[in-house]
């Protein structure tokens, strides 16, 4: 099973959760993350992202299939939102499944670094007072995680 999703609505990380495992006893184990809009010491109202339809899908499949070569894995699943996002509200999730944790792990960071800092997105802040903060850059410690997979 493989999910690649980039939209607007919100998801139910459990359901997608149990979906790597609805009839298969080949599974071990699955690791989930599920990134959150933070508040940011209370200024934030929104983080606004934006994508290019098509280009976005096409780049996480792309690292979606260089995870699926790179470890053993009986399913997937990547989902990112666009628009606006409040503070507490569900940005990004990412599951795998495998036959061991190793790889679940291994493979769940892979996809999570990318999607920080390589994925076509683009983050402004939006402050409560209705000013923005501009455009948001990867920060050094996430490049850094996502190079050791180069």
């Amino acid at each position: 099973m493989r999910v690649v999703s980039v939209q607007r609505e919100d998801f139910d990380a459990s359901a997608q959760a149990r979906a790597l495992t609805q009839g298969r006893s080949d599974v071990g184990a699955v690791v989930t993350f599920v990134g959150l809009c933070r508040d940011e010491g209370g200024k934030l109202a929104a983080l606004e992202l934006e994508h290019y339809p098509g280009m976005a899908e096409a780049e996480i499949h792309r690292v979606v299939e260089e995870a699926e070569t790179r470890w053993p894995l009986a399913g997937l699943v990547a989902i990112h939102r666009f628009g606006a996002i409040r503070p507490g509200e569900q940005i990004v999730m990412v599951a795998t499944a495998s036959s061991h944790r190793a790889a679940a792990f291994a493979a769940a960071e892979f996809l999570m670094d990318y999607l920080k800092t390589r994925a076509p997105f683009w983050k402004r802040v939006v402050l409560k007072d209705g000013t923005s903060e501009g455009w948001v850059e990867a920060k050094d410690v996430d490049e850094a995680a996502t190079e050791r997979w180069e």
